[in-house]
């Protein structure tokens, strides 16, 4: 299991991903076009399966160091229990997903095996 750390801003671009489900399907998608409109960021498809490494239905964002801490506070506000993967991205997607991860929320287990090669 990924431990949970809070976010803290060590790198220059990140992903966001909002994780849902069916019952939480329409706040998660609200809550993915409100920040990509607040923050001008540019917000992935909501997916309603499990895809990549992540084993929840969610919504990726992708956003810089700039908007780091807006964001991370508007999340920490406004996602009303819904967990909120956040990670580096630096080209290392392994070491993106588990040593530069944070959580808002609870975490959860991600299919790590996809990024064995």
């Amino acid at each position: 299991m990924n431990t949970k750390n809070f976010p803290v801003n060590h790198h220059d671009y990140y992903h966001a991903h909002v994780y849902f489900e069916q019952e939480t399907l329409i706040f998660a998608s609200d809550l993915c076009k409100e920040a990509g409109d607040l923050f001008d960021l540019p917000v992935g498809r909501i997916h309603q399966k499990a895809i990549g490494p992540h084993p929840k239905w969610s919504c990726q964002i992708a956003f810089s160091s700039n908007e780091f801490d807006p964001l991370i506070t508007f999340f920490e506000k406004k996602r009303n229990g819904l967990t909120v993967f956040i990670h580096a991205v630096t080209g290392n997607d392994l070491q993106d997903h588990t040593e530069y991860a944070y959580w808002l929320g609870n975490a959860v287990e991600l299919n790590l095996s996809i990024f064995n090669t």
